[in-house]
């Protein structure tokens, strides 16, 4: 029998028919989708330097059949983008001043020298959130984070504010070059203090080393062994981690303390962005505990 005289005999509007076939059909695809952004959320953790390009082989080579397209659309609403110079890859708003990066070949010898920030984005079993945390270069302590379900500034001014309260203020504050960081109330923040604002140069990968080491460590050690089903186990399941990070877990480059222990007792930990080349055109040599812990961390990201 048609739909048409079904639903003439039942008495019930066409309409609503329709409407609930359209949503079962749409089921299978939203699915597909959360499958889709948790492989590519995963990827991109091993591999921040793929692009869409490079993504869409990763997941065709994992039998999914996706264009450019699809993929391109999800890494933005993941607010993902391969670390390489090109147009927009870290897109300030086009109103918000953006500062210059005051940190290549300045060794950071005690805490609260520099802080860092950044944001990721972490999969759930349905849906995503955002996380922002701030860190101690010095001692890869993790300062003080958040979570969002938005990409807004209010959630990482909160982060900010929650730091400084906490811990005092750093010498030197280091972002991204996205639209939170350079936001008016964010900077303000730091303006507020007296802190010299740092933001990362466009396609420097290696600008913000640490805080992205954080994200590897953070989604690999818990993220991805627990899956988190919603935002209240997430937050949960975060506290648990951070203070095993700070507190308990010994770190490579720290000597196998914890960063709660260098941070403390202010030695120890040490960190250096090098800069490659002096004035003269000639290769500047590595120096320093600090700068050869950093280079080794980066040695074993790549690997």
């Amino acid at each position: 029998m048609p739909l048409t005289m079904q639903c003439e005999l039942a008495g019930v509007p066409r309409s609503s028919v329709y409407r609930r076939l359209q949503a079962v059909a749409r089921q299978p695809c939203l699915e597909e989708g959360d499958r889709l952004r948790s492989l590519i959320d995963e990827a991109y953790t091993n591999r921040p330097f793929y692009g869409s390009r490079r993504m869409v082989v990763h997941l065709r080579g994992q039998g999914h059949c996706v264009n450019r397209k699809r993929v391109q659309r999800l890494m933005r609403e993941m607010g993902l983008a391969g670390m390489a110079p090109g147009p927009a890859t870290s897109k300030p708003h086009p109103q918000h001043k953006v500062y210059p990066y005051l940190l290549r070949g300045v060794a950071v010898t005690r805490p609260n020298q520099v802080w860092s920030t950044d944001l990721t984005y972490i999969r759930l079993a349905r849906g995503f959130a955002y996380l922002v945390a701030i860190i101690d270069w010095y001692s890869r302590k993790v300062l003080a984070w958040r979570i969002s379900n938005s990409m807004d500034a209010s959630f990482c001014v909160d982060c900010l504010e929650d730091a400084l309260r906490h811990h005092g203020k750093p010498e030197v504050f280091n972002s991204d070059q996205g639209a939170q960081f350079t936001s008016d109330a964010f900077t303000s923040v730091l303006k507020r203090e007296g802190v010299a604002i740092s933001m990362d140069g466009r396609g420097r990968a290696l600008d913000n080393i640490f805080v992205e080491r954080l994200w590897r460590n953070v989604k690999y050690e818990d993220l991805y062994l627990k899956g988190y089903a919603n935002m209240a186990e997430l937050t949960v399941g975060l506290v648990q981690y951070f203070a095993f990070y700070n507190g308990a877990r010994p770190h490579q480059a720290l000597g196998y303390e914890t960063p709660d222990h260098v941070y403390r007792i202010g030695a120890g930990g040490g960190a250096l962005i090098s800069d490659k080349f002096d004035g003269g055109g000639q290769e500047r040599k590595s120096s320093g505990t600090g700068q050869r812990r950093a280079a080794a961390e980066v040695e074993m990201d790549a690997a």
